[in-house]
């Protein structure tokens, strides 16, 4: 070949590469265009390499100097990039595809200055020539930096999450609105049509690169979020069975894509269940499909995309699949681009919210808005997010919701970041699932993770009881003014009474530091409290409605003698929880006053009582314990905070549950008056065949029981005749967090006087501790003592004056006494930390707003609703500022905002019936109460606790649990 014509090919081939190199970083994309310019680039690049040999052989010693280190750059560059063709450039690689770049960029410096001083072009000399050289890097950085930009910076702000100012008034626009195929959800497609059924259920395609992944996957809830899942099967057909079709859609938006988004699920499950579609839950291919997020709303507010080159990967051809894993290997960035987005990494949080929050409206209930369900804005508003400024604690960093759910663990995937990947076995609390489909390595996977020290429990202190034990007069909870089945938590703390509240006791405590004695034939009191450690949002989150989580306590002597038992559970541990128990959970009714236990929320009316706990806060349980004469010298106390996924009736609704032959009626008319959307008034048997259940084990599961936190403590037992126990109190430093949290779980209940006592121990301990002082402001800013909380507020201050907790509380004591500048200066101090804390901006704007600077005021409740779109306090006094504005239209918007987010006060009238006949929920309703032991024989055995666990596999199964 004529070096001349090697040459001109040489030099156009090497042109051809760089600018083919140029696009392929700067643009990728999934698409024909795209990967036929990367197999240009393989194959120009292997022609440049052929003819570069031929160079380096015949004409590199004439060569001038700077060209001999072009070419020899580029020859490295070229081994590297024909080696890169056959391993690939994962990101394990990544340094390797960069080190091919950056000499073949080098190289091709050299050798274009070389090319340009021998036309002349450069002038004459050495420092011409380098002058010239120079001024290549700084073009060719500057196209570096715009192909960098385009790439990373321009990609990462088209792929963000941010929320509307002006949420719809109805649940009729959101979504596709009332007439789009996947309403009442808010799920919609990029092209507004279907997206065929197969895709969401080529899982196994993923497994090639990421098997890994995949395997975790298959064993997740993510997997089994759809009719392969017994409790939600049962569910949905209870639910279309009762409201019909087209409302349940509200549940499949998120649960069921294969028959959502196909057009399958417009047909009634129970004809459908069995296709392979009903149970392919949530596959790889729902989630990694999303490409935009619409707002933090919930309900799968999202935009799904169907990319056609997901063919290619899935075809059955195995030529077809070798090309496209090849592609793939060779340059994982369209792939990665196609399904996974940037804000599924930077927006993390608000990603997930699009399923783990919801609220029903009338398409779904056929009553109102109501709030669901909701982990988002709970985390958002806590210290653990990092964005709540009020909180009682905060983690050493920022957490959001993969740093617990999706943690890093070891990994040969492609993909896989320093030997890591994100687990998708998404630990969490099901125990259910696992234990019904005999799987017992996710067993034991969820319950290492309820177990690992998310929560504490802490049998705190004791005092003599009152002679009764109602709640203490006075301490009424306000009501949450926004609809809602959920607790409110820290982006609200309107839920609190105003003015004095609670009462100081007599208390011993800590147990275990003050050699604690109860006498003989007295009542006593005993305090235990429950502290959220790692959990991220309320405690327990989810579907609240649906589970067993209590606290139980048992005391026993050293005669073997129970002499006190609440939380016992019925059958041997295999029944109902007693109905006293101090439960954590959702408890609502419909429009008859039936408990809301068959995952029926959309039938929810009014709710008895919501007892969550807070991230980062605490609960305070109180117990009535009786002493009896024949009791022993010792008491030992014993705590369990105990976790059953689902409800006895729940679990045996879904498995067998059918209804009952004294409540049928004869239907001559083709419908039952027992049952509307509004209220079910059937009473149920469990005699249904269950040998066609979505589970492994066909009959009712046996649930079993996990203890998620315990403690122990002992107590003296004196003489009847001896004189009664002085109360005794130890606070040392070491324990600042124990008096803290028992303060927190008083106020928190409203025992307003009782938490400034416990919180005055802190600062008697250290008074160089700051949350001793502003937790006692904080209690009497609610008690409307705002002289006496700016006192121990400036104490905090004095200790830390950037204290953001400390400076909200100081300008909400400023704000009641009128001194609205000096409350602004400290609400700005807040919120250049907590730029994202929604009660400090709305504090801000009802300061501004109090002043009249209405234009200033609205931009704080428009920063408000950036975070969250349905923030009910923003609403309302955005009405009230663009009526001091005279601007009554945008008023008006938020007025209807305000209306359709607003609690219907009068539902609570509801459950005075059901509060009549329920004297245990009456009891649990109330703020501050007791619980009582079960009925216990004279000389009952100490019992054996509950397991924890139940050995699935090896065992073969679990047997059916009996009934009540």
């Amino acid at each position: 070949m004529p070096n001349g014509f090697r040459n001109r090919w040489l030099t156009r081939t090497l042109a051809a590469l760089a600018l083919s190199a140029v696009y392929l970083y700067g643009y990728p994309s999934a698409t024909i265009f795209y990967a036929a310019i990367v197999l240009f680039h393989v194959a120009a690049g292997i022609v440049f390499s052929v003819l570069l040999i031929a160079h380096l052989v015949r004409s590199l010693k004439s060569d001038a100097i700077f060209a001999r280190l072009g070419w020899v750059l580029l020859a490295g560059g070229a081994i590297l990039g024909l080696v890169l063709i056959k391993i690939g450039t994962p990101h394990r690689l990544k340094a390797w595809l960069y080190a091919h770049i950056l000499m073949c960029v080098g190289g091709t410096l050299f050798v274009v200055t070389s090319w340009l001083a021998s036309r002349g072009t450069l002038g004459t000399g050495f420092v011409r020539h380098g002058l010239g050289f120079a001024a290549l890097i700084l073009l060719t950085a500057g196209i570096a930096t715009g192909a960098w930009w385009t790439r990373e910076i321009g990609w990462s702000n088209a792929n963000r999450i941010s929320n509307p100012l002006m949420p719809p008034d109805s649940m009729d626009k959101e979504g596709d609105g009332s007439n789009g195929k996947f309403f009442p959800s808010s799920a919609q497609t990029k092209h507004g049509g279907n997206i065929p059924s197969q895709y969401f259920m080529k899982s196994d395609a993923c497994q090639r690169c990421h098997a890994d992944i995949f395997n975790q996957w298959n064993s997740s809830m993510h997997h089994f979020s759809s009719f392969n899942n017994q409790w939600y099967r049962k569910s949905i057909e209870y639910m279309q069975e009762v409201a019909g079709v087209r409302s349940s859609k509200w549940c499949a938006g998120c649960h069921d894509p294969a028959l959502l988004y196909s057009g399958l699920f417009d047909t009634p499950i129970k004809q459908i269940v069995d296709r392979p579609e009903a149970r392919a839950g949530l596959g790889c291919l729902m989630c990694h499909s999303i490409v935009e997020v619409k707002s933090t709303m919930g309900q799968g507010d999202f935009f799904l995309e169907y990319p056609k080159l997901h063919e290619l990967a899935a075809s059955e051809n195995p030529v077809v699949r070798s090309v496209h894993d090849f592609m793939v290997r060779l340059n994982p960035e369209p792939h990665r681009r196609t399904f996974l987005k940037p804000f599924m990494r930077a927006d993390v949080a608000e990603f997930c919210s699009s399923c783990h929050k919801v609220h029903l409206d009338v398409p779904v209930n056929h009553y109102r808005w109501i709030r669901g369900f909701n982990e988002y804005d709970n985390w958002q508003a806590s210290g653990v997010s990092g964005q709540g400024a009020r909180a009682f604690y905060y983690p050493k960093s920022p957490l959001n919701c993969a740093d617990c759910h999706m943690p890093m663990v070891p990994s040969s995937d492609d993909g896989n970041v320093n030997g890591l990947v994100h687990s998708h076995r998404f630990p969490g609390a099901n125990t259910a699932v696992p234990t019904a489909n005999q799987d017992q390595a996710q067993y034991e996977f969820a319950k290492a993770f309820l177990q690992d020290k998310q929560l504490s429990a802490d049998i705190f202190a004791i005092s003599p009881a009152d002679k009764e034990t109602s709640a203490t007069p006075g301490s009424e909870m306000g009501k949450p003014e926004i609809a809602t089945t959920f607790a409110v938590g820290e982006e609200s703390d309107t839920s609190l009474p105003k003015g004095p509240a609670g009462e100081v006791r007599p208390i011993t405590a800590p147990i275990d530091r003050t050699e604690a004695a109860v006498r003989r034939g007295d009542d006593t009191r005993v305090d235990v409290v429950v502290r959220t450690r790692k959990v991220g949002h309320f405690f327990p989150g989810g579907t609240v409605d649906a589970f067993d989580v209590w606290l139980e306590l048992q005391a026993t002597d050293e005669k073997e003698q129970t002499i006190f038992w609440s939380g016992k559970v019925e059958d041997d541990g295999k029944g109902s929880v007693e109905p006293g128990a101090h439960f954590y959970r959702s408890l609502q009714i419909d429009g008859h006053g039936n408990p809301i236990n068959k995952r029926n929320a959309w039938a929810t009316r009014s709710v008895v009582y919501v007892h969550l706990i807070p991230p980062g806060a605490a609960d305070t349980a109180h117990f009535r314990l009786h002493i009896p004469q024949n009791a022993g010298d010792k008491i030992t106390l014993h705590a369990k905070l105990n976790y059953r996924k689902f409800t006895w009736f729940n679990t045996h609704f879904s498995f067998a549950g059918v209804e009952d032959n004294s409540t049928k009626l004869s239907h001559t008319d083709g419908a039952s008056t027992a049952t509307t959307p509004d209220y079910d008034d059937r009473k149920w048997a469990f005699t249904s065949d269950a040998s066609k259940v979505s589970a492994n084990i066909k009959a009712i599961p046996d649930l079993p029981i996990t203890i998620i936190a315990e403690d122990t403590k002992t107590l003296r037992v004196l003489p009847r005749n001896s004189p009664a126990p002085e109360p005794k109190t130890v606070s040392v430093k070491e324990d600042w967090t124990r008096w803290n949290d028992y303060g927190i779980g008083l106020f928190l209940q409203g025992d307003l006087k009782a938490a400034a006592a416990a919180f005055e121990k802190i600062t008697e301990a250290d008074p160089q501790n700051p949350d001793g002082w502003t937790n006692i402001g904080r209690v009497l800013v609610q008690e409307g003592d705002t002289a006496g909380a700016r006192k121990v507020l400036e104490k905090a201050l004095a200790i830390d004056p950037r204290l953001g907790r400390t400076n909200f509380f100081y300008a909400r004591a400023l704000k009641e006494d009128g001194d609205y500048d000096g409350a602004i200066t400290r609400l700005r101090t807040v919120l250049a930390q907590f730029p994202r804390d929604r009660v400090v901006h709305n504090e801000l704007g009802r300061v501004l707003f109090l002043k009249k600077l209405y234009a200033d005021a609205v931009k704080e409740f428009e920063t408000t609703l950036s975070i969250d779109p349905e923030d009910l306090q923003a609403h309302y006094n955005l009405m009230l500022c663009y009526n001091g504005l005279g601007n009554d239209a945008t008023a008006e918007e938020h007025k209807a905002r305000y209306l359709r987010f607003k609690a219907d006060e009068s539902a609570q009238a509801i459950t005075g019936p059901y509060r009549q006949t329920h004297a245990e929920d009456n009891n649990e309703r109330q703020p501050i109460h007791e619980h009582v032991s079960v009925a216990l024989g004279p000389q009952q055995q100490k019992p054996t606790a509950p397991k924890t666990a139940t050995k699935m596999a090896a065992q073969g199964g679990l047997k059916r649990g009996g009934g009540k």
